[in-house]
């Protein structure tokens, strides 16, 4: 059986199955993804740059190590793409912004020549809010990645190429960014999984920076095995990043389980039915996805966090002027050449003072050492990912972020990691999603919960038709 014959893309653990069985070419896999972007992103517009020939070189190497009994392991001929503010040797890094329009790096970013270290194929650069932050907008040279659920509605940012070429079936995999939720906003609105893996599991060295104590790696992809696969790859000490951990690296995967027998799970209950209460179908969905734990064994508790409010004023106290001090010096030379919604939000982190950040960054330390404690008793935290489905493109505002507390950057102040997974459909058919949140470095436990309850549910058997 060739690539060819799929009738859908598979994921990446039943590729590389596949692959090892000498059942799947990676060519022939990565001429099909190639297909799929050729025949759909016209409409999506999740990738600003195709590499094509660099695709099919990659995959040609893969096939013939693999021929020669020399299998890198599971990511070995699989086809990924990156966001365009991970640093690719040679290969234009932009960012979706006029700013770095032509900016070619020299080096690839650590994570990336890590993954392709582990045989991967890269297809590409995908698209993302202008430096992570500016977006959805149309006034960039390229435009704003599209749901491929629904193209009137967004994809969620800033991860928002990632999200959408992943739930496309143009990519079977691909590495995100996450400073307040931009790994799991389009994990959530596009219907695919995603992980912020703990702070500092991941380098960011070559990654274009958003919020320098807030910015996580991390990966996207159809199910949370894969999450699992690509963590593999990317996780690890890198003296480059600053704030690299020096950690013990556990084999995810075979910490995955079809059961959670003896697994406690703490519902963080007072963010989506106090904070921010979500919509009924929202509530409907997380309502189901618990029972769906119980059965599998889990024991569900109530813990009281530290408000929403608060967590998501630290976040925008601290992330505000370190974007802020990453981009004065081009806010004061081409302001109009960012985009609107970029250069207004940003300019905010102009107004707060050093003692604010100071205070900030204590503020920090406290709320982290609250939810240490409201979580000592439990292996797991679960809450919405969004209070509903992706909202249109015609309803965006730019200020939206600031107006009501948001359900991710609580996990970007505490550093913990989390997941997103889909846990069900809005009425308009639209995805919906759960997170999973665990202590420091308990990505394995993490990663185990939301395994479990995917092979538990049929969501991921659905697929956007495009």
């Amino acid at each position: 059986m060739t690539a060819t014959t799929l009738s859908e893309i598979p994921t990446i653990a039943e590729a590389s199955r596949l692959i090892a069985r000498k059942a799947l070419s990676p060519v022939e896999l990565t001429r099909t993804c190639l297909d799929r972007i050729k025949a759909h992103d016209d409409r999506i517009n999740s990738f600003l740059l195709v590499t094509e020939e660099r695709a099919l070189a990659d995959a040609r190497a893969a096939e013939k190590e693999i021929a020669a009994g020399k299998s890198r392991g599971a990511l070995h001929g699989i086809p990924i793409a990156h966001k365009d503010i991970y640093a690719t040797k040679g290969i234009r890094t932009t960012a979706h912004s006029k700013i770095l329009s032509d900016h070619v790096p020299a080096e690839d970013a650590t994570t990336v020549r890590k993954l392709a270290e582990s045989g991967t194929v890269m297809l590409g650069k995908l698209a993302t809010h202008e430096f992570a932050m500016g977006g959805p907008s149309f006034d960039l040279p390229w435009p704003p990645a599209r749901n491929p659920w629904n193209r009137e509605h967004v994809t969620g940012g800033s991860s928002s190429g990632t999200g959408a070429a992943i739930a496309s079936g143009f990519v079977l995999g691909g590495t995100g960014s996450d400073t307040g939720g931009s790994i799991r906003h389009p994990a959530a609105f596009c219907g695919v999984s995603g992980l912020k893996p703990t702070y500092g599991l991941c380098s960011r060295a070559g990654i274009l920076p958003l919020a320098f104590s807030l910015d996580h790696a991390g990966p996207l992809a159809w199910t949370v095995e894969d999450c699992a696969i690509l963590l593999q790859a990317m996780a690890g000490y890198d003296e480059a990043d600053p704030a690299s951990a020096r950690v013990p690296i556990p084999d995810y995967r075979a910490a995955l389980r079809e059961d959670l027998r003896g697994v406690r799970i703490g519902l963080l209950r007072r963010f989506h039915e106090r904070d921010l209460p979500v919509e009924p179908e929202m509530q409907a969905a997380l309502d189901e996805a618990l029972d769906v734990l119980r059965r599998l064994g889990a024991e569900i508790r109530d813990v009281e966090p530290p408000s929403l409010d608060i967590f998501t004023n630290c976040a925008y106290a601290i992330s505000l002027p370190e974007i802020f001090a990453i981009h004065a010096e081009d806010l004061g030379r081409r302001y109009n050449d960012y985009c609107e919604s970029f250069r207004d939000r940003v300019a905010l982190g102009a107004l707060l003072s050093g003692p604010d950040y100071v205070q900030a960054q204590r503020l920090r330390r406290q709320l982290t050492e609250e939810m240490r404690r409201a979580s000592a008793e439990v292996d797991v935290l679960v809450t919405a990912s969004a209070p509903g489905g992706a909202p249109t493109f015609a309803s965006t505002d730019k200020w939206a972020m600031f107006k009501k507390p948001g359900l991710s950057p609580v996990f970007n102040v505490t550093g913990q990691p989390v997941v997103t997974v889909c846990c069900g459909f809005s009425g308009k058919g639209l995805p919906l999603g759960i997170q999973i949140a665990g202590h420091a470095f308990g990505e394995a436990a993490v990663l185990a919960v939301g395994h479990a309850y995917q092979k538990a549910t049929a969501w991921r058997d659905r697929r956007p038709a495009l």
